[in-house]
């Protein structure tokens, strides 16, 4: 049911909570996605909530500023193999632009590091404010995308606090001069590090390095921190995928 219906119909994006035999009320955010994917009062639509949860239901009123969900059915579904992303702080709308595909390859968690090259950027996107207009761009990406998990956002960190953070797994240091990645086995989870633009700081790198980060290059050229996380992510997504088709899981 999970796939036909993410196909099929409109997702539409609920923080509030799910439960069959409720009435929903979604804000403006989706009152306007509901214009762009031209649905209407007694049309079926689907759910998300950004934890798993997946309900199907119908629009029973639609105006200006809000729509009204009649709640039919709710689902729990599980994550996919877990990536996790660190980022750099850097160029506003390129951040943007990388949260909203990292949200469609589906990652777990996004981490934004302050490296030292971080500081010299501007307009860069970092604190509170930044933080919610990513959370927008992902928010807006699951629904296109049909997902059902919102990436959890973490505060702007150092690099240290970024490695004292990182989850238990298997982990990359994206790198120019790091082993090719068709000659490291993936697996989940998985927390892929990104460095800032013009590259880490010998300590820096050193620092990721010795906490278990191996180096790790996706192309032979030396990527933008956009393309090279989203070159990384895919890489390893589509491998853990196959992983799971061929164990039949």
């Amino acid at each position: 049911m999970e796939q036909r219906d993410r196909t099929a119909i409109a997702t539409f994006f609920s923080s509030e909570p799910m439960a069959a035999g409720r009435a929903l009320t979604l804000g403006e955010g989706e009152v306007q996605h509901a214009r762009v994917r031209r649905v209407g009062v007694g049309e079926r639509v689907r759910l998300v909530d950004g934890a798993g949860g997946v309900a199907l239901g119908t629009i029973v009123r639609l105006n200006k500023s809000q729509a009204t969900i009649d709640v039919e059915s709710v689902e729990r579904v599980d994550p996919p193999p877990v990536l996790h992303l660190v980022v750099p702080v850097a160029d506003r709308e390129r951040m943007l632009l990388l949260a909203e595909k990292a949200t469609e390859l589906a990652i777990f968690s996004w981490r934004p590091v302050i490296w030292q090259r971080s500081r010299s950027v501007s307009p860069r996107g970092e604190g509170v404010a930044f933080q919610s207009k990513a959370r927008s761009r992902m928010i807006t990406a699951l629904t296109q995308s049909g997902g059902a998990w919102l990436p959890v956002l973490y505060p702007d960190a150092t690099p240290e606090r970024a490695v004292a953070s990182a989850p238990a797994g298997a982990r990359w240091l994206l790198d120019a001069e790091g082993e090719p990645v068709s000659s490291i086995q993936i697996s989940a989870p998985l927390t892929i590090a990104v460095g800032p633009e013009g590259g880490l700081e010998p300590e820096e790198r050193a620092t990721f390095v010795t906490a278990g980060f191996i180096p790790v290059r996706v192309a032979p050229l030396t990527l933008r921190f956009e393309t090279a996380a989203i070159a990384g992510l895919a890489v390893a997504r589509a491998a853990l995928l196959t992983t799971m088709e061929r164990s039949g899981v």
